[in-house]
Formats: C-alpha cells, sequence, structure tokens
C-alpha cells in the first residue's frame, strides 16, 4: 500500500472505531436498562446482571457494524474531499477506483470482524444466555424472596411475604395454590423458613391456617397447624434446557448437513439455508455499505452547500438494499434451492458502487445527459 492508502486507511479505522463505540453504547444501554429492571424485580444479584447484558453484547455489535461502516466511508469521504485531499489526488492521477482500493481493504477488514461475530461469537452467546437464563428461572428461592409483592412464579401460584428479616425469617406469608382445579389450597402462617435438603427446598411455615376449597361439593375446610412444610422444588420445572434453536447451531454443521439441522431444531430446510447464508451475506454487507458510502459522495460535484444531497442518496440505496435483503428471505424459507437469491443485495450493493465510480471517472457522461438538449423541429411547407 501507498502512503495514502494507509493515511485514508488509517482514518476509515479511527472513525469506525469512533460510530461503533457510539452506537454500541446506544443499543446497548437500552437493552441493559429493561434488562436491568427484570432481573432486579426478580431479585438478581449485579453480577448476574452484569453477565446478562455482556452476553447480549456479540449481537448489538453485530447489528451496528455495517450501519459504522458507512458512517465511517461518508465522513471520511466528506472531510477528505472538503479539504481537497481527494482532489489533488486525483490531480495525480488516481482514478475513482484507484482511490478505492483502501475503502475496499477497510471493508475486507471489517467483513472479517463481522463474520468471526456472525459465525461463533453471536451463536455461543445466545446458547450461553440461554442456559444462564433457565438457570436463574430455576432459582425459585431468589425468585420468592421478595417481599411486599404477590409474586406468581408459576401458574396458579401466588405467594407473598411481608417482611424479611436479616436473619432469613419470613413475616406474614401468603401461598395459594390453585393448580388443581377441583381443590384450591391457601396457606397463611406467621412465620416460615425456607430449609434446603437433598430433596430439594421446602418452605416451613410456622403457627399458620390451610384453607382448602373443595369446588366440587362448594365446602371449605380450614387446618390449624403449628408447623407445616411445603415442598416448593415442585415449582421449579424438571424439563431439559432446549438448544435445539437454528440461531444456536454452528455454520460448519448448516453447510455439511442442513437436512440434520432442520430435523433436530424442528425448522424447514429453507430456514436453515437463510440462517447460515444469512452469516455470510451480513458480513459481506459491511463492505458493501462502505462502497455505497464511498462511490456516492464520489459522483456529487462540488456545492457550497455540502454534500448532504449525496449522503442523502447513499442512505436511501443503502435503505434499498436492507429492503431487497428482506424481500429475498420469503423465496428462500419456502424452497430452499433459492438460497442464491440472498446475496442479490451483495451483488446489487457492488455494482451500484461501480456504476457510480465509473459516472465519478468519466463525469462529462452524467453532464451531457443532463444538459441535452432535444434537438429543434423544422418544418417545411409546401
Amino acid at each position: 500500500m501507498t502512503r495514502f492508502d494507509r493515511y485514508m486507511l488509517s482514518q476509515l479505522m479511527v472513525m469506525f472505531g469512533f460510530f461503533a463505540l457510539i452506537l454500541v453504547a446506544i443499543f446497548w444501554i437500552n437493552k441493559a436498562v429493561r434488562m436491568f429492571d427484570r432481573l432486579i424485580g426478580d431479585g438478581q444479584p449485579g453480577w448476574v446482571i452484569l453477565e446478562f447484558t455482556a452476553l447480549t453484547l456479540p449481537g448489538v455489535i453485530g447489528a451496528v457494524l455495517p450501519i459504522a461502516s458507512f458512517a465511517a466511508a461518508v465522513y471520511v469521504v466528506n472531510r477528505l474531499s472538503s479539504e481537497s485531499e481527494l482532489m489533488v489526488m486525483q490531480a495525480t492521477g488516481y482514478s475513482p477506483l484507484r482511490l478505492a482500493r483502501p475503502v475496499v481493504i477497510f471493508g475486507i477488514v471489517i467483513v472479517l470482524l463481522m463474520s468471526i461475530l456472525s459465525h461463533l461469537l453471536i451463536p455461543n452467546s445466545l446458547s450461553q444466555l440461554r442456559v444462564r437464563q433457565d438457570e436463574v428461572s430455576r432459582n425459585i428461592t431468589t425468585k420468592l424472596l421478595t417481599e411486599g409483592e404477590f409474586l406468581h412464579p408459576v401458574p396458579g401460584i401466588t405467594f407473598y411475604i411481608r417482611e424479611i428479616t436479616p436473619e432469613g425469617e419470613l413475616k406474614d406469608v401468603f401461598l395459594s395454590d390453585r393448580r388443581n382445579v377441583d381443590s384450591a389450597v391457601t396457606y397463611t402462617s406467621s412465620r416460615a423458613y425456607l430449609v434446603q435438603d437433598d430433596g430439594g427446598t421446602r418452605l416451613v411455615m410456622v403457627a399458620g391456617l390451610a384453607q382448602n376449597l373443595r369446588l366440587s361439593s362448594n365446602r371449605l375446610f380450614t387446618t390449624h397447624f403449628d408447623d407445616f412444610s411445603y415442598d416448593i422444588s415442585s415449582l421449579v420445572s424438571g424439563d431439559s434446557i432446549d438448544l435445539n434453536k437454528i440461531a444456536f447451531a454452528s455454520s460448519a454443521e448448516m453447510l455439511r448437513d442442513p437436512q440434520a439441522v432442520a430435523l433436530r431444531t424442528g425448522t424447514t430446510l429453507g430456514g436453515v439455508m437463510s440462517q447460515v447464508h444469512g452469516r455470510f451475506t451480513s458480513a459481506l454487507l459491511c463492505l458493501v455499505a462502505a462502497l455505497v458510502g464511498f462511490s456516492t459522495l464520489l459522483v456529487g460535484t462540488y456545492s457550497r452547500f455540502g454534500v448532504w444531497r449525496q449522503v442523502l442518496l447513499a442512505f436511501t440505496l443503502l435503505v434499498g438494499l436492507k429492503i431487497v435483503e428482506s424481500a429475498v428471505v420469503a423465496p428462500v424459507l419456502t424452497q430452499a434451492a433459492l438460497w442464491p437469491l440472498l446475496y442479490l443485495p451483495v451483488v446489487l450493493g457492488i455494482a451500484l458502487s461501480l456504476g457510480m465510480l465509473g459516472l465519478a471517472a468519466y463525469p462529462g457522461i452524467l453532464h451531457r445527459f443532463r444538459h441535452r438538449a432535444p434537438q429543434p423541429v423544422t418544418e417545411t411547407g409546401t
């Protein structure tokens, strides 16, 4: 690479890092706040919240990388153009296609980063997040130790604690078990304790009352007790964690045997092909976004009003490519053999970029097209 290539590439990487950092912070904080509210409401400690938000970070980064690459290319080209650096390089004989070389190298670097995210980090983080969510949902002790609120750990169960003392004693406990539609049981006690044993977790209630409502006979039976043990381990589902999701599958496995992955995850063959090739196209679109932003700004001529029209055109083209990307997914889901359609936005983006680079290399073509006047029509009389 020449000195100018290294200079432009360094500018692109610096601005890409800046825009990626800003966008990731905005998206991640927005998602972390919602997760923070939910986990704090469930009584989870701070380290669990940090772990959950960290596991969502690869997905957030993958979502913002194409936007960051586009913004970096537009910003750097706009700055180089406003400071006449691009004009000087073009005067020395650099064609628009030659000027695009550092942008291509920049795009390839971002494609490699996005590929690592799409094929490795994002699937692994999603599967690990699913495991941790299941582990937290099984922690019934954490679920129930919330004072002053009516909790519903599972359908048909209502639990309430007025106060939890520093010694771990539960004051004024209310437990309603309506899972049996013919016999609803309500337990109340002035004191209770959570006890761990080999069989699971038990709620030991002291000085309480059990009320059993038999709906078949419409009769209420009450029982006063000095102490009563209630097994709350049954409130936790014993089902195994289901990691057979298409989003968790590895790309190598989906490419090697897509039919087996479809059977294991309960999806269609088209869904598997859409998932695996979508990971490739999401990475390639980072390169396309940078090229579209760069080539569009080269087409415009100098204007004292700036390059806002070119930026708007580049943004419109990028939105159009995303629309095409969404439109080609439905046919692939229906017919797996149509998976090459998923690469249509990439091909269109590269074609648009090459076309605009050609217009920038020969601006006279566009100038003659704009200012071509219709030929006068002469009439001859007889």
